[in-house]
């Protein structure tokens, strides 16, 4: 009898435990990646995943800590307890998912090459295909990837490591220099300055650098990518324990995303709704 009371103690230490927790969740994010999220001159987060996080956290009545991280070491940083959920632009793909378990998806955005324009690599265009879909990609896709990648021989391709931009130049173009970036402001720096011929980001972020004063003089080129080792969209990070923080905001996620406020939040920094 005595066991069994000790175990169920023990149990509701645990319980209690857990939701006192879940009452301060500590986010992590990189604070270098516009429009979803960045630091700005005054040195304070801003972003569309901050929007988010802080309207996710008002309606969760939990108080949030927002915690910047290099991108490098932002799952090393989740594992080791340095915050609780990583809102970071991260894309859900299977090589994560080993590490981590990820919320529901509550963005998404294709990516694409951007060069200078003056280039001979600016606007090219395979054919009619403007988009991508490497998840199950037909007959026309396929031929597509192959004539970018031949366009793209010999040139220097610059992309941030640790992402899924680096696996798709890693998995598919074997035929060109891959320089390797801590931030996606540094391979845009190498880009107008003419150190590589093309990056491979985003497509919000790469629009949020053309607006800006350093990318006046760079264009798209090629067509739109998603899925394969793009992933499955945006989602947060979780450790695989913590089930308590991955249920909350999952359902704080399917709110916002019923009511429309994610889309606004995305209508606003991006200038189009890419909330799923």
């Amino acid at each position: 009898m005595k066991k069994i009371i000790l175990l169920f103690t023990c149990f509701l230490l645990i319980s209690f435990t857990s939701i006192a927790n879940a009452k301060k969740i500590r986010i992590g994010t990189e604070g270098a990646y516009p429009p979803w999220n960045n630091l700005n001159s005054a040195g304070e987060l801003e972003g569309a995943e901050i929007d988010f996080g802080k309207e996710a956290c008002e309606r969760m009545q939990v108080e949030c800590e927002w915690v910047t991280q290099d991108w490098d070491g932002i799952i090393p940083a989740l594992l080791n307890g340095k915050y609780d959920i990583i809102i970071a632009g991260m894309s859900i793909t299977e090589e994560r998912k080993q590490k981590v378990n990820f919320t529901d998806g509550y963005m998404t955005d294709g990516a694409r090459f951007a060069t200078l324009s003056d280039s001979g690599l600016a606007n090219l265009t395979i054919g009619d295909t403007t988009k991508v879909n490497l998840t199950d990609p037909s007959g026309k896709e396929k031929a597509a990837v192959g004539q970018l990648i031949a366009a793209f021989d010999g040139k220097t391709v610059c992309v941030q490591s640790s992402t899924i931009h680096q696996n798709f130049v890693d998995q598919y173009m074997s035929n060109v220099t891959m320089k390797l970036y801590q931030t996606v402001d540094d391979h845009n720096l190498d880009l107008a300055a003419g150190r590589c011929d093309a990056i491979l980001a985003d497509v919000g972020s790469i629009i949020d650098f053309m607006e800006s004063d350093g990318g006046v003089n760079v264009s798209f080129t090629g067509p739109t990518f998603s899925g394969g080792v793009f992933g499955e969209g945006v989602g947060g990070a979780v450790r695989k324990e913590d089930t308590d923080i991955l249920d909350m905001w999952n359902k704080v996620i399917a709110d916002m995303s019923a009511d429309g406020t994610t889309a606004k939040i995305t209508e606003k920094w991006f200038g189009r709704d890419i909330s799923l």
